[in-house]
């Protein structure tokens, strides 16, 4: 009975801030927002952050847009496709760029891990192109297994960026002990739990399979924290060599000030000397410094980050807008930016 409880979605949420909804984990801290708001005299200050970044990247920025914004050899080789593509072409336009599978599929305009898919074979991707109800991208995958986000901030009119944290990614994963089936493994780990309900509807009756003892298998090969990766906190690592090595790539991506970055990787060592990685993404104000959702972090030096990173998207963002000239964002086209992104939203997610 008691496991029942403490095993239940509700409970887990409930006991667990890292999973309480946006509005609860933010609501008392936008009086502080506001404030900000007031001292930069826009409402939507934070279009300035990164000025060649559809509104600074806080929302409805193309990701192809910001994957030509960075050298070719940093990221995946990536296609975009419009909605309503023939799957076709697509599949023909894979092949002629030598794409090999498995491949990834994901909006060009995402949020929150939705809609992101790893394809396998010819089949899938077809179906994923008739499914698309908006733009999206076709990449190659990345075989390296380790994968940080890394929060980088630079000022304008500092020569130096810094890093004010790293998070590393554990992908959700089971270890098959040859008696339990996956869904058995599943319901024994409360992270999986919150994904059941779409495991079910992704690996249907290969649930109720034993997993082999001595057999470890990822379930979703996704960096996400909404798609059940666990977040681990390793802001320590950052040291001067990392920071050098991340500040010479972002500073090749123009107009990048403030932002993370969602890099994999083959090696800490390699990574630290500026080799062997890919940046998956690459966001912009709308980022949020992930490493807070570390399970070992209570919600108060969550709130802590959040204002920290806010402070520091409004002086990079105030800064721009005296040094370019680049004006705020007004009101009309800040509610026009927030109704886009509020229709964007239905359609990923019926996708999904």
């Amino acid at each position: 009975m008691i496991k029942r409880i403490t095993h239940s979605s509700f409970f887990i949420r409930l006991m667990h801030w890292e999973y309480w909804p946006f509005p609860v984990v933010y609501g008392l801290l936008f009086p502080y927002w506001f404030f900000l708001c007031i001292k930069a005299r826009s409402f939507f200050f934070f279009n300035t952050s990164n000025p060649h970044i559809n509104n600074g990247g806080f929302l409805m920025e193309s990701k192809k847009s910001i994957y030509d914004m960075i050298p070719g050899n940093f990221y995946p080789g990536t296609l975009l496709f419009n909605a309503g593509a023939d799957p076709a072409e697509v599949i023909a336009s894979a092949a002629a760029y030598q794409f090999a599978f498995p491949l990834v599929a994901k909006p060009d305009i995402g949020m929150k891990g939705i809609s992101v898919k790893k394809i396998g074979n010819v089949n899938e991707l077809r179906e994923y192109v008739l499914s698309s109800k908006v733009d999206f991208l076709v990449q190659e995958y990345i075989p390296y297994e380790n994968e940080v986000g890394i929060f980088y901030y630079r000022y304008p009119h500092e020569s130096k960026g810094h890093i004010s944290g790293i998070v590393k990614k554990e992908f959700l994963t089971v270890n098959g002990n040859g008696v339990s089936t996956l869904r058995q493994l599943l319901l024994n780990d409360k992270r999986a739990i919150l994904q059941l309900p779409v495991l079910e509807k992704l690996y249907g009756t290969r649930l109720n399979q034993v997993l082999p003892a001595g057999t470890e298998e990822m379930l979703v090969p996704y960096g996400n924290h909404a798609r059940g990766a666990k977040f681990i906190d390793i802001t320590h690592l950052a040291d001067q060599e990392l920071t050098d090595a991340i500040d010479r790539i972002c500073k090749r991506v123009d107009g990048f000030y403030y932002g993370r970055l969602d890099i994999r990787y083959e090696s800490w060592e390699a990574l630290k000397r500026g080799e062997r990685f890919s940046i998956v993404e690459l966001n912009g104000a709308g980022s949020e410094p992930t490493h807070i959702y570390d399970p070992g972090h209570s919600i108060f030096r969550a709130w802590r980050e959040i204002l920290r990173h806010w402070n520091i998207l409004f002086q990079i963002s105030r800064i721009n807008h005296k040094l370019l000239k680049k004006p705020y964002m007004n009101i009309p086209q800040g509610l026009q930016m927030l109704k886009a992104n509020r229709e964007y939203m239905k359609l990923i997610s019926r996708g999904s």
